[in-house]
């Protein structure tokens, strides 16, 4: 029996002589620290020791700090916001800026260039005035006409009578030329004295032939019998002697 236990020992291994080694070994550490027990007692202290050499934070103090940060953050974000719109403003302006001097200079360009066109295209000789047409004479009034009977010729004598400026009426005139002869334009008187003399009385108003050469009316016959002629100088002699036909009532 002895022999085959001896037998089994000498078939290990060399893996199964580790494994014993390790287990041997760490028994031997167990012994060690239970042999020495205040060393983790020591251990602890110290731990302890350190936690009370911790002085507590002021949490407070902590806060206000943190809370001034903040602010400080805060400003100096206002201030770049501030001063990045001031500095749009400023960019806008400077491009309005320019485009207005942009505008002004095509403007003077643009102006520049009509004025050297205008300089080169020669002025136009200027048209001659028209002629004014030619002033058309005023028509002539139509002559106005009169009946060929005793009331258109007194008519007709006191129209020329006055334009000469020589007196009398119609009713003058009429009045007189009944008595002298009857509205007869042919009359002739062969028997008073004046026809004794050579010169007898002719026309309506029996006038004589000196004085119808004397008193005759320029713009009317020469013909004693006719009657505008007669009428017109009979008057002129009677406006001479008498002031008027008007006035004579009886031979003249």
């Amino acid at each position: 029996m002895p022999q085959h236990a001896t037998s089994g020992l000498h078939r290990l291994t060399r893996t199964h002589k580790l494994a014993v080694a390790g287990v041997a070994t760490a028994g031997a550490a167990a012994l060690v620290f239970a042999a020495v027990p205040g060393a983790d007692a020591d251990q602890g202290k110290t731990q302890a020791t350190s936690v009370e050499n911790v002085k507590p934070v002021a949490f407070s103090a902590v806060g206000t700090a943190a809370h001034a940060q903040q602010a400080t953050i805060a400003q100096q974000a206002d201030k770049s916001a501030a001063a990045g719109k001031a500095e749009k403003a400023a960019q806008v302006k400077a491009a309005a800026a320019a485009k207005a001097k942009a505008a002004k200079a095509r403007a003077e360009q643009a102006a520049a260039s009509r004025s050297a066109v205008r300089t080169a295209i020669p002025a136009a000789a200027p048209k001659p005035a028209p002629k004014p047409a030619p002033k058309k004479a005023a028509p002539k009034p139509a002559a106005k006409t009169y009946p060929n009977n005793l009331d258109g010729w007194i008519r007709e004598s006191l129209d020329i009578m006055a334009k000469k400026g020589i007196p009398g009426s119609y009713s003058g005139i009429h009045r007189n030329i009944m008595r002298e002869s009857s509205g007869n334009p042919m009359a002739i008187n062969n028997w008073d004295i004046n026809a004794i003399n050579g010169t007898p009385s002719k026309g309506l108003l029996q006038v004589i032939a000196p004085t119808f050469k004397t008193y005759h009316v320029e713009g009317t016959s020469w013909n004693m019998y006719d009657p505008v002629a007669n009428i017109t100088a009979a008057c002129n002699y009677a406006a001479d002697k008498y002031g008027s036909m008007d006035n004579v009532n009886s031979a003249y």
